[in-house]
């Protein structure tokens, strides 16, 4: 796997309740990742990017939500998350920028 695309796999980090709940519980990270990203490309590149160690990788295909523009109908763009495991001891802190 080259650098070049471990930069592009993660797009975002998704803050919501139930992220901070399982961040909270089980010591898990979740990030937006490109809808072809792989679970050991996830696996580096958070490695890469926030220097720690991760246990495990799970991925959720999210299926866009039915939208009404006007009397048409469309659909937002599906995507795919990755709930990241840290290892013991391991944290990110996305107030400070980055590693705790």
């Amino acid at each position: 796997m080259n650098q070049q695309r471990l930069m592009q796999v993660l797009l975002a980090p998704q803050i919501s309740e139930k992220a901070t709940y399982v961040a909270d519980k089980n010591s898990q990270v979740v990030f937006r990742v490109a809808s072809d990203a792989t679970k050991p490309e996830v696996k580096a590149a958070v490695e890469l990017l926030f220097k720690v160690s991760v246990d495990s990788v799970q991925i959720a295909n999210v299926k866009g939500k039915q939208k009404k523009f006007g009397r048409f109908m469309g659909s937002r763009k599906n995507w795919k998350k990755a709930y990241v495991c840290l290892k013991a001891g391991q944290e990110i802190n996305f107030v400070d920028g980055g590693v705790a």
